[in-house]
């Protein structure tokens, strides 16, 4: 076969390659040579290996609105899509902009679980449930692979929260490690052969993930038979002798690493084997004649998939995505009339989340633009209503502004464009002419027109000195120290600082600057620039804001009103603190569904919040970080053009006191995972608890019956018919219901299983009054336990239920089986 021939040739160039280097060419090779890259090799005809951000688009090697980025919806709203194949799709669109790019490695897809929803950074994972992640995750690392360019699964493993994330000891025992959060990683290995994985910081059991033989060697490269690369997460590396024995292959960011020359004196002192370097330095060399960057090896891709419409894509994930968890007296779509939104995010939408997902997009369509441009003139009203920011952010909507950079004697050394007020260029992603050991001091200059009238406040966040001047005036000159216990990132996730109120009128341009001179004495984890010039309008009255708001929707014949955490909520780095909408939101949809029974509420969070007023408002519909064409993808839900097409990834709580599982922060250093296998909406099931929305819920705007449901151990067919008045799609829901044990005398016989668990779906499309009919294959893993006393996976034998469903608590149809 043509693919067995170019396999063949591919390992051929690989041992030609390594056959020709050196240790010190080997050794230097697994490290990075700066931040996003690994070095050429001239000799052996290897190009550098450029390796990228993802998961919702691809930054490229600089973090810049010079080189734009599609900004797709977040991994919630791609899992809610609950369609492997439209994964697949966005797959290919983010290959494609890798390759526009020079990106021939995407860090990405992030497949660790919801297993809290108090995880600071679960937008950027897929589900509570391993298999709906491992199905989507396979399809994106199949999308992206199918245009030549590789993946890097992560983060391996238990890596489900952000306190203490570096350091902590995730204590997992086998069997929720194998059944759980190993589980989408083997599936993706075996389904879709990613090229590469990505180990986390945590440590597993004791063990740091970098170092971890067992978990890499063992299980990974072992059982799984994975061939691809092992990559550490960002400065995770950190022992010579422990990663390379551990099965990590290469060691970012560069230069400084913990490989180079430090493994090469390792080898030379008898610590390490030159043939576990050979080992590390054949993965990379595979990954490299994969992507088409070793000359003399065939691309595992030669001819690309047809190009994409990103705008288009984007729009079709994030209406695909949107999740109706509400729709009283047929609410939405809109009716005929007038509609008075509110809400700031619906002005200013938050489109991804924070943190290194976050991608420069050339456009944002908000809710306001879109519904402004889908609904008749005079239609749409809008009022602020509240504001989730308490904060100041950094500085965007009516700011130009560049970084101007100058070494010590005042000298300019070059200058770069800001998409906003945040400073964030790490390694060598520095403007033209400027390196770290000549950069000095940044001047981000530039003006600002004001949306609105009144006092605006300007500040800074980050350490070093800082000269903050509106308008001409200088208002702040001083200093901001590192504390003791500061976390070395605080310049980045860090808090903002008030420095100064400016009275400005509305429309009238004001020229600003901020002069940041750095502290050399402040030694970065690694080479990197990162500050802000952060700002917030004039803080007005909040009961006047909400009162304007209530006048606009009494007067309205619909009220929408647009909710949303803030990066301070949900962004890499930190985890949450409660579950609640920050501000006036919730007293703001108190009070405009009293004046409106019409009421739709839009939630623009990642992940879930508690919704108190939930049972006073019409509908809800869930829009996570809908990405750049969030805007216009709203409008097509809400005006019926387009159908929600969304069912819940993971399980909507009423309340943080409700949720079985919530603990984020380790004790002494560890974080116990005493749940075992009981997370998500099996820990729902066991705990007796009924959450506001369970798992794989979702409305559309269609009805449908479920006719018939055989079933086989090996796949269930279900016929089901549309049956309202417009054409849909129907996501059906396979669940597996343990009724009775074969007494076998194995320690699987007797375990504790889940009430209930997802073994299959599949999404059909029908017209009106169609009926279809989907046959779903059954793996034979959705009846296997892992059996700690045999260290292995085992069949338990014996009557389950077969449940067709439209979510978890939505039995549509039963059949019993035997095994």
């Amino acid at each position: 076969m043509v693919e067995n021939s170019a396999e063949t040739a591919r390992n051929a160039a690989v041992e030609a390659a390594l056959g020709k280097l050196d240790l010190d060419s080997k050794t230097r090779l697994l490290g990075g040579q700066d931040m996003w890259s690994l070095p050429a090799l001239p000799e052996i005809g290897l190009k550098s290996l450029v390796m990228s951000d993802g998961p919702i688009g691809v930054r490229g090697v600089r973090w810049t609105a010079d080189d734009p980025s599609v900004a797709l919806p977040s991994p919630t709203a791609l899992a809610a899509a609950w369609d492997p194949g439209l994964a697949r799709r966005a797959g290919r669109l983010l290959a494609q902009e890798a390759r526009r790019k020079g990106v021939h490695v995407l860090l990405a897809p992030t497949v660790n679980l919801h297993r809290s929803p108090l995880g600071g950074r679960h937008f950027e994972a897929y589900s509570e449930d391993p298999y709906l992640t491992g199905e989507i995750g396979t399809g994106y690392v199949q999308g992206v692979q199918d245009g030549g360019v590789g993946t890097t699964v992560k983060h391996f493993v238990a890596n489900d929260a952000e306190t203490d994330r570096f350091t902590v000891d995730n204590k997992v025992a086998a069997r929720p490690l194998r059944e759980l959060y190993l589980a989408p990683f083997e599936a993706i290995v075996k389904n879709a052969h990613p090229w590469g994985i990505m180990t986390a910081y945590n440590q597993v059991n004791g063990v740091t993930m970098t170092e971890h033989r067992y978990l890499v060697n063992e299980v990974l490269r072992g059982d799984w038979g994975f061939d691809g690369y092992n990559v550490s997460d960002w400065m995770a590396a950190r022992s010579t002798t422990g990663d390379i024995e551990g099965g990590l292959d290469v060691a970012m960011p560069g230069p400084r690493t913990v490989y180079g020359e430090a493994l090469a004196a390792a080898v030379r002192a008898g610590e390490v084997e030159e043939s576990t370097v050979d080992a590390a330095v054949r993965n990379v060399l595979r990954l490299a004649a994969r992507v088409g960057a070793l000359e003399g090896a065939p691309a595992a891709v030669t001819e690309h998939p047809a190009a994409i419409d990103g705008d288009a894509l984007a729009r079709e994930i994030a209406r695909r995505g949107f999740v109706l968890v509400r729709n009283e007296n047929g609410a939405l779509p809109l009716r005929d009339g007038t509609v008075a939104l509110s809400g700031a995010a619906a002005r200013d939408a938050r489109v991804l989340g924070g943190g290194s997902a976050q991608v420069f997009p050339d456009h944002v369509v908000s809710p306001l633009a879109g519904l402004t441009a889908a609904l008749p003139d005079g239609a749409l009203t809008f009022t602020i209503g509240a504001d989730p920011s308490e904060e100041l952010a950094p500085a965007e909507q009516g700011f130009t502004l560049l970084a101007r950079c100058r070494d010590a004697e005042g000298r300019v050394l070059g200058e770069g464009t800001l998409p906003n007020g945040q400073v964030q260029w790490i390694g060598d992603d520095l403007p033209a002419g400027v390196t770290h050991e000549t950069l000095a001091s940044i001047e981000v200059l530039g003006t600002f027109t004001p949306r609105e009238t009144g006092e605006h406040s300007f500040g800074t966040r980050g350490l070093g000195t800082f000269t903050l001047a509106v308008a001409g005036e200088t208002v702040f000159d001083g200093v901001q120290a590192m504390g003791p216990e500061t976390d070395p990132f605080e310049a980045f996730f860090g808090s903002p600082v008030e420095r100064a109120k400016v009275a400005l009128t509305e429309g009238e341009t004001v020229e600003v600057s901020l002069l940041h001179t750095l502290d050399k004495e402040f030694a970065a984890p690694l080479p990197a620039v990162m500050f802000s010039f952060v700002h917030l309008g004039p803080r007005r009255d909040p009961d006047e804001l909400i009162t304007e708001a209530v006048e606009a929707a009494r007067a309205a014949d619909t009220a929408v009103v647009v909710v949303a955490t803030t990066e301070r909520v949900e962004s890499e780095g930190f985890d949450r603190k409660d579950l609640a909408l920050p501000g006036r939101q919730d007293d703001l949809v108190r009070a405009v569904a009293a004046a409106n029974p019409n009421t739709v509420v839009v939630v623009n969070a990642g992940s879930p919040v508690e919704m108190p007023w939930r049972e006073d408002v019409a509908a809800i519909l869930l829009s996570w970080f809908p990405g750049q064409e969030g805007g216009d993808a709203l409008a097509d839900v809400l005006t019926g053009a387009e159908e929600p097409g969304g069912r819940l990834p993971t399980t909507w709580p009423a309340a943080l006191a409700d949720v079985p599982v919530t603990e984020v922060t380790p004790t002494g250093g560890v974080l116990d995972y005493t749940e075992g296998v009981f997370i998500g909406y099996r820990a729902w099931d066991r705990a007796g608890v009924t959450p506001a929305y369970a798992f794989g819920h979702g409305l559309g705007y269609t009805t449908w019956s479920y006719d018939s449901l055989t079933a086989t151990p090996e796949t269930v067919t279900v016929r089901l018919t549309n049956t309202g008045d417009r054409t849909g799609r129907e996501v059906v829901q396979i669940y597996l219901v343990p009724v009775s044990t074969a007494s076998t005398g194995a320690p699987s016989a007797t375990a504790e299983r889940p009430a209930r668990w997802l073994a299959a779906f599949a999404g059909v499309e029908a017209g009106p009054g169609e009926t279809v009919e989907t046959e779903i294959a059954l793996p034979r893993r959705a009846f296997e336990i892992w059996d700690e006393g045999k260290d292995d996976w085992a069949f338990v034998p014996g009557a389950y239920e077969v449940v067709a469903a439209h979510s978890l608590v939505d039995a549509r149809l039963t059949a019993g089986l035997e095994i």
